[in-house]
């Protein structure tokens, strides 16, 4: 298994590159057939003395994912959405997307691959057609329940909240979840 969170407070962690090493690095932890693929690509590229392009390293990460006589891999790619939309052609976003599907393409059967977002357009759209099973909690009582209990916990933990008026409390509470659009 290996897992990558996109933090949009770190830009070390918005790249479908910086996906690609954390993933290849975590799963050659895991197998020693996984460590020796990286270490060829190590020594291919003069003993780390020069970086390894990017299809060098999807490249990689495909022959890792294809190995015979390992179990189930499962790839986990959490908050994608924080990941920019914006800027370069295509943007790091875009790249991820088109890395998942590249993976979903290769139709291996021990690959199970999870990415979670906010219901963001331009992922629903690429996903949508990847995917066997869609789970989606954005709507959901349950999350929403927990949103205004976490909520409400810090109003009336927070020793200045809690010399507030009740109501401004209440208002507080309802505003936030109300906004808080499901995270």
């Amino acid at each position: 298994m290996a897992y990558f969170y996109c933090d949009f407070r770190d830009e070390d962690k918005q790249s479908h590159r910086d996906i690609l090493l954390s993933m290849l690095f975590q799963l050659s932890f895991q197998s020693d057939l996984c460590f020796d693929a990286l270490f060829d690509l190590y020594e291919e590229h003069d003993n780390g003395a020069q970086q390894p392009g990017d299809d060098a390293l999807i490249q990689c990460l495909k022959l890792v994912l294809s190995l015979p006589s390992q179990g189930p891999f499962y790839l986990i790619v959490d908050a994608l959405d924080e990941c920019p939309n914006n800027s370069g052609m295509p943007s790091s976003r875009e790249r991820i997307l088109d890395l998942v599907k590249d993976l979903v393409d290769l139709r291996l059967p021990n690959l199970h691959i999870c990415v979670t977002s906010r219901p963001e357009i331009d992922i629903i759209d690429a996903l949508e057609p990847l995917t066997s099973l869609r789970v989606s909690l954005h709507d959901q009582t349950g999350q929403r329940k927990d949103i205004i209990r976490y909520i409400s916990s810090v109003v009336y933990s927070d020793t200045k909240m809690r010399r507030w008026r009740e109501e401004d409390k209440r208002l507080v509470i309802e505003t936030l979840s109300e906004r808080a659009d499901g995270m």
